[in-house]
């Protein structure tokens, strides 16, 4: 079988969905992916051609409303999957979900599957402005793109409940949940805490809905009481509309309540050297960076919120806090101020729920097993 999978980044390709294509390969198929911007990043390239896979780059913005744009992209997935004569379309991520599907269903690629990863920018927040206009539109392009799939996988049950509410998810495509994208517990193995103050990590892009501002507010109310604890953050800057400005980030650091790293290729130095995990998204299908941290032992705080509350048994390996409440995030940060013997003891926790959990092998069988690839 010759299987297409479709990506709106590059990096994704291995950091996310790696293990999940070389399984596919490993069960004799022909795999091709595709993402905007592959030709330039010869990483990624590199690692797909050593192990057999075919790599194509596509004409994809990741964010942006430009409908010129956005059926150029489909024509061009449309004659790139026809002249492969692919036989299962794979896409994830909102783009590559509704324009591949629409140029998958064009191409006559027998079996398609989507991959909803998590609602975004547009089914967050309130609906003003700029998004309630992304929101009406992404909705009428799922209701349509999905009701071209043969079957569609979450990562949180919220999500396909809202969906259906919302009138996107059609009833008659089978929906399955999988338990996020998984985590490689080989590569992301338990390690020690380092001595000394405690240190608090966030990992996201620099976007309001991963709560970031409620993060450095929490930050700079426990710092004048407790005097070398360090609250750090892991990210670049996005385009998104939501993204946050680099003046603020900066404003942020000159104050001294954050120390701001910038984006990283490698993130496990930095897990490594943290103490708790923070992550005080709004929403998320499940958050990646929130298993590679329970992976390493880490406490985790994050919020009560789709695709983050089932990372956390709450008082077992971590505290969940409402979204926005930055007096509830400020009480959990401080219980392990207070109490730092729960720091090693959550973290503890965190690793044997990612073991029986989120085993990235576990989640790949399973969904292989529910394509009917294997």
């Amino acid at each position: 079988m010759k299987i297409f999978i479709l990506a709106s980044l590059s990096t994704s390709l291995r950091n996310f969905r790696g293990p999940l294509i070389l399984a596919l390969r490993d069960c004799g198929h022909e795999v091709h992916v595709a993402a905007p911007g592959l030709a330039a990043d010869r990483l990624t390239q590199h690692w797909l051609r050593e192990h057999g896979i075919e790599p194509h780059d596509v004409p994809m913005s990741r964010a942006g409303l430009n409908p010129l744009a956005d059926m150029h992209l489909a024509l061009a997935l449309f004659r790139l999957m026809r002249r492969l004569r692919v036989d299962m379309f794979f896409g994830y991520t909102i783009k590559p979900v509704i324009w591949g599907l629409f140029a998958a269903r064009l191409a006559r690629v027998p079996y398609r599957v989507a991959l909803i990863t998590g609602l975004g920018y547009a089914f967050t927040g309130l609906a003003k402005g700029k998004r309630a206009v992304i929101r009406r539109l992404a909705k009428r392009l799922y209701a349509r793109a999905l009701r071209q799939a043969h079957l569609i996988f979450f990562q949180n049950s919220d999500d396909p409940v809202e969906m259906a509410r919302q009138g996107m998810l059609p009833a008659h495509v089978p929906v399955k949940v999988v338990n996020g994208s998984g985590v490689d517990l080989a590569q992301f193995m338990q390690v020690g805490l380092t001595a000394g103050p405690p240190q608090f990590l966030l990992i996201a892009r620099l976007l309001g809905d991963k709560g970031i501002r409620e993060y450095a507010q929490a930050a700079a109310a426990l710092l004048p009481h407790w005097p070398g604890v360090g609250f750090h953050i892991i990210g670049g800057l996005d385009p998104n509309p939501d993204g946050i400005a680099i003046a603020e980030v900066e404003e942020w650091t000159r104050a001294g309540h954050i120390i701001w790293h910038g984006a990283v290729d490698d993130v496990q130095p930095a897990l490594a050297a943290a103490h708790v995990y923070v992550l005080p998204s709004y929403r998320e299908g499940t958050p990646r960076t929130v298993l590679e941290a329970m992976a390493t032992g880490r406490a985790i705080i994050t919020t009560d919120a789709p695709g983050c509350r089932e990372t956390v048994e709450d008082g077992v390996n971590g505290f969940l806090v409402p979204i926005r409440d930055v007096e509830a995030l400020v009480a959990a940060m401080e219980e392990f101020l207070l109490k730092p013997e729960l720091i090693e003891k959550m973290g503890n926790k965190s690793r044997q729920i990612a073991i029986d959990k989120y085993d990235v092998h576990k989640v790949n069988t399973s969904m292989i097993n529910e394509m009917a690839v294997g």
